[in-house]
C-alpha cells in the first residue's frame, strides 16, 4: 500500500516534513496520510508519538475513527501549507499571529503535564520529563500541531524554500551556510536536474 512507504524526512523541519507527508518521489503521488493507518505509521516515523500509545489508540479506536483523525490530519496539513506558501521568502511579520487561530485551538486541546524521570542516557540523573495523555484518537493531532507551531516559532520563513524539481513539491528550511540549497535532496531532484542538464549538453554538441 502506498502508505506503507518509508515517508520523507529531507526538511530540517518537522513542521515542514508535515507538509511533505504528501508527494511524488518517483512517477506516481503518494499520500502517507490516506489513511488511518497511514497517518499512525507516519506518527511512528517522525518519532511523534510513544509505541506504546499509537498500539493503545489503534486498537480503542471504534471503526472508522482512525480515518475520520487522517482526513482532519490532511486539512490541517493543506491549511498550513496555504499559510507557509503565503509566507515564505521573508521573515515571518507579527501579524501573522492573526493566521494562526486553527492552529491555537488544537494546541489548547493538550493535557500535558510533568514527571520526575531517570534520564535514560546519564545513569543515576533524574530530570523533570513533559508527559502527555493520550485519551482518544483526536490526540494523533496535538503533537503534529505542536511541530508546525515549532516551525512558526523556530524557522526564518526567509529560508524556508520549494525544491526547483520540474514536478516536485516538497519544500525545506535552507539552513546551509550561503543559503543556496536548491532541492529537496541531491538523490532525489537534485541527480535528476544533473541527468537533464547533461543530456542538455549532449544535444547541443550533437
Amino acid at each position: 500500500m502506498q502508505d506503507r512507504q518509508p515517508a520523507l524526512f529531507i526538511a530540517d523541519s518537522l513542521g515542514l516534513d508535515f507538509l511533505n507527508s504528501v508527494a511524488t518521489p518517483v512517477d506516481t503521488p503518494v499520500d502517507w496520510l490516506a489513511t488511518g493507518d497511514g497517518l499512525v505509521a507516519w506518527l511512528a516515523q517522525a518519532g511523534l508519538v510513544p509505541a506504546s500509545a499509537l498500539r493503545a489508540l489503534a486498537a480503542q479506536a471504534p471503526p472508522g475513527e482512525l480515518d475520520r483523525i487522517a482526513e482532519e490530519a490532511r486539512a490541517l496539513r493543506e491549511w498550513f501549507r496555504a499559510f507557509v506558501r503565503r509566507h515564505m521568502g521573508r521573515p515571518l511579520a507579527p501579524e501573522a499571529v492573526a493566521e494562526l487561530a486553527p492552529l491555537n485551538a488544537i494546541l489548547a486541546r493538550d493535557e500535558k503535564f510533568s514527571q520526575i524521570a531517570a534520564r535514560p542516557d546519564s545513569g543515576a540523573r533524574l530530570e523533570l520529563a513533559t508527559m502527555r495523555r493520550w485519551r482518544s484518537a483526536e490526540s494523533l493531532l496535538l503533537p503534529i500541531a505542536e511541530a508546525l507551531a515549532r516551525c512558526v516559532r523556530d524557522e526564518d520563513f526567509a529560508n524556508i524554500r520549494a525544491c526547483e524539481g520540474r514536478r516536485c513539491t516538497l519544500v525545506f528550511a535552507d539552513h546551509t551556510r550561503r543559503r543556496a540549497r536548491r532541492w529537496c535532496s541531491m538523490a532525489m531532484c537534485g541527480n535528476r536536474a544533473k541527468q537533464a542538464a547533461h543530456r542538455d549538453r549532449l544535444k547541443s554538441r550533437r
